[in-house]
This record gives structure tokens, C-alpha cells and sequence, in this order.
């Protein structure tokens, strides 16, 4: 989010192919962070309206500009089996149910924030591996979480530290036989690490790629089919590179400011539709979404839409972190989207904060018209 960055210092740089240890200490806070919302002041809800389904629970911190970022995982063999992941990133980890109450508040740590992929073994059983962004003190770094598969009940594993000057934005995939992390900082830095089971148990983590943009990053998303990751450069728009560590080329897939992107470019999703798959980024400039289908050799933009007040829940603003899977999952046949809302304003709901909005992929596929 556009606020003042919280500038810190690391002792040492971690070297291309270095193990790191499951655990680090965080240097001190130099800087100051703003916990006004993002929202004020700018254009809201420009895009194609479309009514949220349904929202979570607050985050219960008392300080404002605590919400950031969602992850979504549905049990595909049981599709009304789902976690919803939300970051609280002035206190901890949230899960939801599906009807957005809570399951679990993992209390602890400053996760800005979150992916995961399941299948990942411990133990012999396999869970979902969860992976937070976090600049708290002994969590500065990737801080990982197990979910047990079976009880749905989430555990905090360990940290992979990091030398970002401040790790912000993070996605989880698969490239290979690697459960990859991408660990984006506030000075435009990259890190991509394998994560692995240590002799002990504990997480370790092997980079595998560096790079850099010129500018703040945060929000990206891995495709698993195609090796491609799409990093979100806030002022600057939508890039794109492999994952493959010998190939260094990018593309610029979406400039900001542009008629699609108002800067802040926040968070970025990825759904598959029918043989499709659409890329979602957050236009937090004007409180908007665009989408692109990225499956062809171009990306073909596919519209905008806005999350506006209805059924009882208000609009969506100043939006931060989006994420999406595909259907079916509990009451949503063809997909899921979720996105941070910056202000949780109806009335007789003045002393919540920030939340998470639920949306029907189909309600947004016919408000734009995608077949």
C-alpha cells in the first residue's frame, strides 16, 4: 500500500544457492508507518459494478490499516471444504469459513502477504504449505504455516529469513518438484526460494533466482502450468518472468497509470476458466479490478469491474490484495474472488475494521460479458 515505508537493515546478504536457517533476528524498526486508510481521496468504484455474495469477519486490531491480503483453498474432492486466508498485518494470520467467520486467529507477527499450495509432505501426510511475508521481529523474512488437510486446523512452522530491506509482497507455486515462494521487497527486490523439510523438521529455504524492478513491488501470483510469475510494480504496473532461474527476460504486460491501472497496482490473482486463464490485478488508484486473459501468446484485456454496495454489504475501496480459485467451491459454482476492503462502512458496524469481500467469479464473468 502507498504509505510511508518502514526502512530496516540486515546484517548480512544471503548468497545465490545459501540454506538458510529456520530461524532470524529482525533489526529494528528505523521508520514510521502510516495507519490511515488508502482510500481516502481517490476515485471509487469506477469499473463495472458487481455485488459482493458474502464478506468475513473484521480483523480485530485496533489500529486502522490492518487488513491486507487473502488466500483461498477448496478441498476439490469435497468442494464445501474451504479455508479463507486473511492477513492481519498489524497482529497475525486469520482463517475463515466459507460464511467468513472466523476458524482461526494465529495471533503474531506483521504478515503483509499470503499464498499457499497444498500437497506439500511432512511427516508422511501431506498439507497445505502457507506462506506470509512478514517484517516483525524473529519473523523477518517468509514465515510458513502447515495446514493439517484433514482437521483444517493451521499451525505456525518456521521463517525463512531474508536480506530484503523489507519483505512485502509473496506468492506460493510449484515450478518442478520445488514448492517455490516469491518474495518481493519495498526497494523493487526479488527473491525466489525453494522451500524443503529440513533433517530436523524444520523449513529450509534455497534461493534460487534474484532479480529486481526499479521501483516498490508487491503483489504477484505463479502459474504452475506455464513457469510464468506476474509481479505487480505499485506505480509502474504488470510484469512478467519465469521461474526458470537461467532466463532473465521480462515483459512489461501492463503499464500504470493507464486507462486499465490507477496506481497503486496491488494485488494479482489468477483463475482458470474453461481452458482460459485470466489474470485479476488490483487497481487500488481508483478502487477497481482489470482483467486479462493470459493463456495466448498476448494478454487480451478483458474489462474492469468494481465491487459496489449491496446485499446488505457495503463497497468495496481503497482495495488492496485479491485472490481467486476456480469452481466449484461451497455455493460458487464457476469460482471465487476475494478482496480486501479498506473501509468495512455500513451503518451499526462503526467499530470494525478492515475486512475481506466475497464475489462470484459467474456474477463477474457476466457483468463484463466473457462467455
Amino acid at each position: 500500500m502507498a504509505k510511508a515505508n518502514t526502512a530496516r537493515l540486515v546484517a548480512s546478504a544471503i548468497a545465490a544457492t545459501l540454506l538458510l536457517s529456520a530461524c532470524a533476528t529482525a533489526p529494528a524498526l528505523t521508520g514510521e508507518e502510516t495507519d490511515a486508510s488508502d482510500s481516502r481521496g481517490m476515485t471509487i468504484g469506477v469499473g463495472t459494478p458487481v455485488l459482493a455474495a458474502a464478506e468475513t469477519v473484521a480483523v480485530g486490531t485496533a489500529n486502522a490499516d490492518a487488513a491486507d491480503d487473502p488466500a483461498i483453498w477448496v478441498d476439490r474432492a469435497d468442494p464445501g471444504r474451504a479455508i479463507l486466508f486473511g492477513t492481519d498485518k498489524k497482529a497475525g494470520l486469520y482463517t475463515y469459513r466459507l460464511d467468513g467467520t472466523v476458524l482461526q486467529n494465529l495471533d503474531g507477527g506483521m504478515p503483509n502477504n499470503v499464498d499457499l499450495r497444498e500437497g506439500f509432505m511432512v511427516d508422511g501426510r501431506p498439507h497445505l504449505l502457507v506462506a506470509t511475508s512478514d517484517r516483525s521481529p524473529g519473523r523477518f523474512g517468509i514465515a510458513l504455516f502447515l495446514t493439517d488437510q484433514q482437521t483444517l486446523q493451521t499451525r505456525f512452522w518456521g521463517v525463512i529469513p531474508s536480506d530484503l530491506t523489507e519483505p512485502y509482497g509473496l506468492c506460493v507455486g510449484r515450478y518442478g518438484s520445488d514448492f517455490v515462494v516469491i518474495v518481493n521487497g519495498t526497494d523493487g527486490q526479488v527473491r525466489q526460494v525453494a522451500i524443503t523439510v529440513g533433517p530436523d523438521g524444520a523449513p529450509v529455504g534455497t534461493e534460487r533466482k534474484r532479480y529486481a524492478l526499479s521501483s516498490q513491488t508487491e503483489g504477484c501470483v505463479i502459474d504452475d502450468a506455464t513457469g510464468l510469475v506476474y509481479i505487480g510494480e505499485e506505480a509502474k504496473g504488470i510484469w512478467r518472468f519465469s521461474l526458470d532461474p537461467t532466463y532473465t527476460h521480462r515483459l512489461h504486460l501492463a503499464r500504470a497509470p493507464s486507462p486499465e491501472l490507477a496506481p497503486d497496482v496491488e494485488g494479482l490473482a489468477m483463475i482458470r476458466d474453461a481452458g482460459r486463464t485470466f489474470l485479476l490485478a488490483s487497481s487500488q488508484g481508483d478502487s477497481a479490478f482489470a482483467i486479462w486473459r493470459v493463456d495466448g501468446p498476448d494478454a487480451q484485456y478483458a474489462g474492469r469491474f468494481s465491487v459496489v454496495s449491496g446485499n446488505g454489504i457495503d463497497a468495496v475501496t481503497g482495495t488492496d490484495g485479491i485472490t481467486a480459485t476456480e469452481g466449484p467451491i461451497g455455493p460458487y459454482a464457476q469460482g471465487l474472488i476475494m478482496v480486501q476492503d479498506d473501509v468495512d462502512e455500513l451503518p451499526g458496524r462503526t467499530g470494525e475494521r478492515q475486512n475481506f469481500k466475497l464475489v462470484d467469479w459467474t456474477a463477474i464473468k457476466t457483468a463484463l460479458g466473457i462467455d
